[in-house]
């Protein structure tokens, strides 16, 4: 795969040019810097990545670009020029102005950036309104060509629907939809596709390369994906602790790394040609584990919305499948393609329409009261987004006991144990018991999600995408954590990814999911070695990054 753009002449001027530019936080202890001295230039047409461990100071270096550094954060040196003029000095109405129509902005988390009161259409077409580049009749019609632009199926439906409605990808794709709406001269794409699979993960950034080639847009794409930096950039910057430690041509750094941290991040990265993860100890004498879930031909029909004339789609239609006891069973697909949905059913978060569940033997499909409370005591789930899964309000030792309170476990002295056991089990630091959420890293929020899924000692744990959001680094590390108390605790993982390099990290058998129907499943050496299926060879062809995995 080539990259975005060809690399842009050495002579042209850059659009961004930044220079020493320093940031610090206020804390209670005082300031602590962020970014120490980055200089960083992107030209027109061409794409610059910014890589590096959460916390290096990626986004805030970005963030910085367009002033939208969060309480607390101020510029204490260097110049940010945009087209000449420095932005680190100016004034908020100049930036105002720049932001959405020179400036786009893709944030990483479209559960927080979408009003959820609003209906997409009309978030979409705001940019054109606020910025008066459209009336309202011609803003409406250009939403709908910017929500296909972007990949979405049926535009006009999607304008219709509320953020809620959509899935994690499908808002995604709005929220890039909305930052290319006035077509600005720059881009600054915050892990733009971390929620994507690898074929819409391809769309989108094929729709940027487009751009690029066709309008002359710059691109700065901060990612924690060394794939997509290595097939889709020009440039990479390497940042840690919030310096750049390395810059140059992407190929040369990550093809020959000089620094340390650039070749620790490269080896932390998961590839397709990893060895598979060992078999569990019950399987190595060659019988299956015995079943923990089975579920047969499950559908899931939603009603038509009022005002529709024809039904949506199912979600789910006629999907089997079996995860064995201390098994993981990997789900992958498009977004929309049902896993979140067959999972939700598997732990009767939502009925089906029809088909069967059984856990441990019993059939749980029409279970409810009591019974059903009594159950979900065996089943968990790690979801994907540890910065919106954690409530803000609570300590971790309380986050962690929270179940444990739900279920009237143990005295508060049995809880507060209980808690502190679970943080040492997923290796966190008992000094973290007493912050909240928002004073930890994404990994270590992750590690507060498993311990608290683990606090009711649970059977099966769905993970729900639960590295997309992650470095790297920290990926490595919770998967790694997975697969360990998995096999001391014996746990059986449902296990949901866009990341086939991932899921062949940590899953023995995987099923591919397309159109709410499981289209291929079998072991991943298999089914990722000799895919049979069409659609699985296309995924497997799209995953990027051949030149660093």
């Amino acid at each position: 795969m080539t990259p975005l753009t060809p690399p842009a002449p050495a002579s042209s001027e850059p659009l961004l040019d930044v220079r020493k530019l320093a940031i610090s936080y206020r804390t209670r202890a005082g300031r602590v810097p962020a970014v120490r001295g980055v200089d960083l230039t992107v030209r027109p047409g061409e794409v610059v990545a910014l890589v590096g461990e959460s916390g290096s100071g990626k986004s805030t270096s970005a963030h910085a670009v367009m002033g939208l550094l969060p309480r607390g954060g101020s510029i204490d040196g260097g110049e940010i020029l945009f087209a000449g003029t420095d932005l680190a000095r100016a004034g908020e109405s100049v930036l105002r102005a720049l932001r959405g129509r020179e400036i786009g902005l893709v944030p990483q988390d479209p559960s927080v950036s979408l009003n959820p009161v609003q209906r997409i259409g009309h978030q979409v077409a705001e940019v054109l309104l606020i910025h008066r580049l459209a009336d309202r009749p011609a803003a409406a019609r250009r939403a709908l060509e910017l929500l296909a632009e972007a990949g979405l199926p049926d535009p006009a439906r999607v304008a219709r629907r509320y953020p809620h409605e959509l899935s994690g990808g499908m808002r995604q794709r709005v929220l890039i939809a909305v930052a290319l709406a006035a077509r600005p001269r720059l881009v600054i794409a915050d892990e733009p596709t971390s929620a994507l699979d690898v074929t819409v993960q391809r769309t989108i950034l094929d729709h940027l390369a487009a751009l690029t080639r066709e309008r002359g847009i710059a691109v700065l794409l901060i990612t924690h994906d060394l794939g997509i930096a290595a097939d889709r950039a020009d440039r990479v910057a390497v940042m840690s602790r919030g310096e750049a430690v390395e810059t140059g041509p992407v190929r040369q750094v990550l093809r020959s790394p000089r620094h340390p941290y650039t070749r620790a991040l490269l080896a932390a990265a998961p590839s397709l040609a990893e060895p598979p993860r060992p078999a569990p100890p019950e399987r190595t004498g060659g019988a299956p584990p015995a079943d923990l879930v089975v579920a047969a031909d499950l559908v899931k029909e939603y009603p038509a919305r009022r005002g529709e004339r024809t039904p949506a789609p199912r979600a789910v239609d006629g999907v089997s499948l079996r995860i064995g006891r201390g098994e993981t069973l990997a789900l992958v697909g498009e977004s929309g393609s049902g896993k979140s949905t067959t999972a939700r059913m598997l732990v009767r978060l939502t009925a089906p329409t029809s088909g069967q569940v059984l856990f441990d033997g019993r059939d749980i499909t029409r279970l409810g009261g009591g019974e059903l409370r009594r159950l979900r005591r065996r089943m968990q789930i790690v979801h994907q987004n540890p910065y919106a899964s954690l409530s803000p309000r609570l300590s971790v030792a309380e986050i962690v006991s929270e179940p444990l309170r739900a279920f009237r476990v143990g005295s508060r002295a049995d809880r507060a144990r209980r808690a502190a056991r679970l943080i040492d089990q997923v290796r966190l630091p008992a000094a973290l018991l007493g912050r909240r959420a928002a004073e930890l890293s994404g990994g270590q929020r992750q590690r507060v999600a498993i311990a608290r899924a683990l606090a009711l000692g649970p059977d099966l744990v769905v993970c729900d995408e639960p590295v997309s959001a992650l470095d790297v680094s920290s990926q490595a590390q919770i998967l790694d954590l997975l697969a360990d108390l998995q096999g001391e605790l014996g746990l059986s993982y449902l296990f949901i990814s866009h990341d086939l390099a991932v899921v062949r990290r940590i899953a023995s058998r995987v099923g591919v999911m397309r159109q709410g129907r499981l289209v291929e499943t079998g072991p991943v050496d298999r089914v990722f070695g000799a895919p049979a299926h069409p659609y699985t060879r296309e995924l497997l062809a799209a995953v990027p990054g051949g030149a660093v995995r």
